[in-house]
């Protein structure tokens, strides 16, 4: 590793004095200092809500270990399966510049790693800093495999908030007792929808409102006039959150790894995927107050778990014996609550949003109802209608590959993939309150070219075919500008967009029965899906893959693959 990684710095300097003066700019990415972690995907045993079953985990932990960093470090992680199910692992919010290979989505940038076989995944934190994580990207693992990946500014450098007294990541997440990988077999298989978590988790526990669960709750002990940094991380598979703090106020100072001006709130809801940091003054009498994440559910006639997960907040002096004070929540489909947030929030810094427009793009994100096809529709075409489900963009449902995306694009290998997805919808309807009569997804792996450098508006739009909800959708390889969201449907004439100071983010909760709008430059060349990360719809097919084609010169251009790039 060490060889590898001075071979890397000598050629990063050869090419500082090679590379022409209209690319003096760039550099290859090989980080101020290197960070070395060994990731073992291990099934683990473990006893909740009165149940004993197996999970796979990272070394052993759940959540799994979390990566450290500052930024523009290097970042290397060996990770080794040692389980009988394939894996990868997605390196959720880092850019991955000149770094697609390291991506991690199976079957878009690697085949997964099978049994007994290793991976070396290998990134640079190129200009970023704050709570990111990481997951596994194959099939539902996500539900266990997972952790948070906390950067620190560079030495020297302070937080541009008053230093807080201590930091805690809170990782959310869903549990079913039923292992996750038949749990997407049969949801696939039936046709209908997923059942219900049976129970939310804040760092691993459910806390006491769950059976046998009294015991396994997590605390953070606090010290009274203290203010705390939360680092909030969203792994959860299908379910968006409410979190609060019961009697104390949240100050959001950071969302998806970026800064964003200081915004209050009593609550706020994460989505699978986001993170958000907020800060906490513990200035309330001296008692045990609940931390809690309770569901927000935007669809209607969907199952969802009701019972909300609840660590303690406890201040020094208070008595282990007395009841916790609770935290109080909107209604479970509050979606002004839910969109404050979005509305108010708003970058601390220029982060360069793109003025000009090289390619407007317009998709339409939702659910649809295929026909039932199968001799046994009791069984097969649980959906709607006894439909099945299916989920779209630009109403054409994503469909997985079997070999890497990046390697076909690599090799220039056909019959893999199409350049044909469409900039804009197939069919112009009322997106929101309508739907037309053909409302049958086309199937197809399709991905979208974009030219090295375009820069990039695309307008997410929520449709009601199937009824609307939210839907967080996550871009990998990039960040993103949200210039803009709103109800209904998206009209360019009358749209508010800011482009002054909006929110840098890589995961957008695209309002239910609304649009949101997103600006960001191509200028990373590879494969780079795009999904919504309710696991459930990307399941379904509600993804697409963008294709950024190469620049000029090797700092414009996708290098080779590594040499232990998992094979199909």
């Amino acid at each position: 590793m060490a060889w590898s990684s001075c071979l890397l710095l000598w050629l990063s300097l050869l090419l500082s004095y090679y590379v022409p003066l209209s690319f003096a700019h760039a550099y290859w990415p090989v980080g101020a200092s290197t960070r070395f972690y060994h990731f073992k995907v291990q099934t683990l045993r473990v006893t909740k809500l009165c149940q004993t079953n197996d999970i796979v985990t990272v070394n052993g932990k759940f959540p799994g270990p979390v990566i450290y960093a500052q930024e523009d470090d290097r970042v290397i992680v060996r990770v080794t399966n040692q389980t009988p199910h394939n894996t990868t692992v997605h390196w959720h919010g880092v850019r991955q510049r000149l770094s697609c290979w390291a991506d991690g989505p199976a079957y878009i940038t690697q085949c997964p790693i099978q049994a007994g076989r290793s991976y070396t995944y290998e990134f640079t934190l190129v200009q970023q800093k704050g709570t990111l994580l990481w997951h596994a990207h194959v099939s539902w693992l996500r539900a266990t495999v997972h952790g948070a990946i906390v950067v620190y500014p560079k030495t020297g450098v302070p937080y541009p908030f008053p230093h807080p007294y201590e930091e805690h990541s809170l990782v959310f997440a869903e549990y079913w007792h039923k292992d996750v990988l038949r749990l997407e077999e049969d949801v696939m298989s039936s046709g209908g929808g997923a059942p219900p978590a049976d129970a939310y988790l804040i760092n691993g526990s459910p806390g006491p409102l769950y059976n046998c669960s009294a015991t396994d709750v997590y605390e953070i002990a606090v010290v009274p006039g203290k203010t705390y940094l939360l680092r909030l991380v969203s792994a959860s598979l299908n379910t968006e959150h409410f979190f609060a703090i019961a009697d104390h106020r949240l100050t959001i100072v950071e969302a998806d790894g970026e800064y964003t001006k200081p915004l209050t709130v009593d609550s706020l809801v994460i989505a699978p995927g986001q993170t958000i940091n907020v800060l906490v003054q513990a200035d309330r009498p001296i008692d045990t107050y609940d931390m809690a994440m309770a569901p927000f559910m935007s669809a209607r006639n969907v199952p969802f778990q009701k019972t909300p997960a609840v660590a303690h907040f406890r201040y020094s002096g208070a008595g282990p014996e007395a009841p916790s004070r609770p935290a109080e929540f909107p209604a479970f489909n509050d979606s002004l609550t839910a969109d404050f947030a979005l509305s108010n929030l708003r970058s601390l810094n220029d982060t360069g949003v793109p003025l000009v427009v090289d390619a407007n793009l317009l998709f339409t994100i939702g659910l649809a109802v295929e026909q039932c096809h199968s001799p046994h529709p009791n069984a097969s075409c649980r959906g709607p209608g006894g439909g099945v489900f299916a989920a779209a963009m630009n109403n054409i449902a994503f469909v997985e590959p079997t070999v890497s995306l990046l390697q076909a694009y690599y090799d220039n290998t056909n019959g893999y993939y199409t350049e044909d997805f469409p900039g804009v919808p197939l069919k112009d309807y009322d997106f929101v309150g309508g739907a037309p009569n053909d409302t049958q997804p086309l199937n197809g792996t399709r991905v979208k070219v974009l030219e090295f450098g375009s820069r990039v508006q695309l307008v997410l739009q929520n449709t009601g075919t199937v009824g609307t909800e939210n839907h967080p959708v996550h871009l990998h390889g990039h960040s993103f500008h949200v210039v803009g969201h709103g109800t209904g449907n998206y009209n360019p004439t009358t749209a508010q967009l800011n482009l002054a100071d909006p929110p840098y983010m890589n995961t957008i909760g695209v309002p239910a029965g609304g649009w949101a709008a997103i600006r960001f430059v191509a200028d990373n060349p590879g494969v780079w899906f795009m999904h919504c990360h309710l696991e459930v719809h990307a399941s379904w097919g509600l993804a697409m893959a963008f294709v950024v084609k190469d620049g000029n010169g090797t700092m414009e251009s996708l290098p080779h693959p590594p040499a232990d790039l998992p094979r199909c």
